[in-house]
């Protein structure tokens, strides 16, 4: 099945999930840090760094909803598709409330409820991104049906065509 919502040719949810599931990590990772050097500098990094992955989070969820609403109904891609889709959503929740937790305080630095909440939102990250991980390489969802290791750049046509089918629909 392929993507319903592409640019140049590549679908856009996929794009989208990298800045939110890295800008995630990186707090996170931040966060350990501070822990270690209590660097000031570094919850204020984390800090901007989850406002700005919870809105693209939410971007890139407007995508997979357009492309997971097009799945059939009772296929396992759109059950793993639910999962997958509301485990994210529930990490974007975790991580606005960390960064509203952490807003008060000085340096934006956060509180132990802040950072388990982080924490749990990048392990239940690991799961939603196996499921995405899943839908793509497993069921299909979201590559274009003619893809093959030597289709044509998606510049040049709208959709890669194996040339046999090229062949066979002459």
């Amino acid at each position: 099945m392929e993507s319903r919502v592409k640019m140049f040719g590549h679908p856009v949810h996929p794009m989208l999930i990298v800045f939110p599931a890295g800008l995630f990590t990186s707090a996170v990772i931040m966060d350990i840090l501070y822990l270690i050097f209590r660097n000031p500098v570094l919850p204020t990094v984390a800090f901007y760094m989850m406002i700005i992955g919870v809105v693209g989070g939410l971007l890139a969820a407007i995508f997979g909803f357009i492309d997971w609403s097009a799945l059939p109904g009772s296929s396992r891609a759109k059950n793993i598709g639910l999962w997958h889709g509301l485990g994210n959503f529930v990490i974007v929740v975790l991580f606005a409330v960390s960064w509203f937790l952490r807003r008060g305080s000085a340096n934006f630095a956060p509180s132990g409820l802040a950072m388990i909440l982080s924490f749990a939102g990048i392990l239940l990250a690991l799961i939603t991104l196996w499921f995405g991980g899943e839908l793509v390489y497993r069921l299909g969802v979201a590559v274009d049906r003619g893809a093959n290791v030597n289709a044509p750049s998606s510049l040049k046509q709208s959709s890669a065509v194996n040339p046999t089918e090229r062949t066979l629909n002459r």
